[in-house]
């Protein structure tokens, strides 16, 4: 029996349970890795030695082989660690979870097998530049754009387009009192240019605002392509990103169908990344034009796949992973 490894973490969502429905269903046998339990929980260890390789998980339930695994599904390393802050002396905590990181990702990098994302592609699908560039390399529309911690140059381009916005490259939050505050998409007026000095300390990125006829998620697995629309003008707190009001708009997505040529060409930007999963997010105008915003890596899709009949999404993760559906070359070590 095929055994697919998962990354998690214990407080990931259900998703993770209808994808292993479905894996199971394929005959597979699925192995989940809560990273949050490593290292106090989860115990991970490489050895070479008699000419072979082996790796195993030990988990409170199981020691579980993984260098025989035929597929890896690389959906999230969150609180890595967790809980060892407060068993460490404070001296060695940051030197011990340099080497947790670098072991665990380490890990991931050399399995050799395919891999439904990696550390190292996830760090490339950071670059919203290469992404941008690409996406009008191969003819897809995206706003006009500016990248910089220039305050001077950020003032001309604003002045330029009169309505532009300003958005962080990053999941950027600030943390005040142990609450999360994060950084959405905002305006930039006129009125706001003296506060750009601050560009000197954080670049930002900043775009001409696209007006909205409606906004759209694509979530491409494999060569499957999954297009929802939202009509984010509805609600005053998600004209300019969805996000800040995005449980309000939870059930006012529907399933939509894009232009032959727009879905051809996120394919191909698929292809040149040689991933085979991405949540993308696009912008249609008034004029029905497709606006290319960016590419998620690992970009969340349960609201999506429940709109499907019978979680297609989930269903074709798992058919990417067990080898039912048609995959992108997948570099494995030879």
């Amino acid at each position: 029996m095929n055994k697919i490894l998962i990354i998690t973490h214990t407080a990931d969502n259900f998703s993770i349970e209808k994808v292993t429905e479905y894996i199971e269903d394929n005959n597979c046998e699925v192995i989940r890795f809560d990273v949050d339990l490593y290292p106090l929980q989860n115990k991970l260890s490489t050895v070479f030695q008699d000419g072979e390789w082996k790796t195993f998980l030990e988990t409170s339930e199981k020691k579980y082989r993984l260098d025989d695994i035929s597929a890896v599904w690389y959906r999230r390393a969150y609180n890595i660690g967790k809980g060892l802050k407060e068993e460490l002396d404070a001296k060695f905590f940051g030197a011990a979870m340099g080497e947790i990181r670098n072991t665990l990702f380490g890990f991931l990098e050399s399995v050799d097998a395919y891999s439904l994302g990696k550390p190292s592609v996830y760090r490339r699908l950071d670059s919203k530049e290469e992404q941008l560039k690409l996406a009008h390399k191969i003819g897809l529309l995206i706003p006009e754009t500016c990248l910089t911690n220039n305050p001077e140059e950020a003032k001309q381009f604003i002045l330029k387009h009169q309505n532009v916005v300003a958005k962080m490259q990053t999941g950027f939050a600030i943390y005040e009192d142990g609450v999360e505050n994060v950084v959405f998409t905002n305006v930039v007026s006129e009125d706001k240019l003296e506060e750009l000095d601050t560009l000197l300390y954080c670049p930002m990125q900043f775009q001409k605002m696209i007006q909205k006829k409606k906004e759209l998620r694509v979530t491409i697995v494999g060569r499957d392509v999954y297009a929802f629309e939202v009509d984010s003008q509805q609600f005053e707190d998600s004209k300019v990103d969805w996000r800040k009001d995005g449980v309000n708009l939870l059930d006012k997505w529907t399933q939509t169908t894009l232009p032959e040529d727009v879905k051809e060409k996120l394919l191909e930007l698929l292809d040149i990344y040689n991933v085979d999963y991405g949540a993308i997010d696009i912008i249609v105008s008034p004029e029905d034009e497709y606006y290319f915003i960016e590419i998620n890596a690992a970009g969340e899709f349960f609201w999506l796949d429940n709109l499907t009949e019978g979680n297609l999404i989930s269903r074709s993760i798992a058919d990417v992973l067990c080898d039912k559906a048609p995959r992108r070359d997948n570099i494995v070590m030879v």
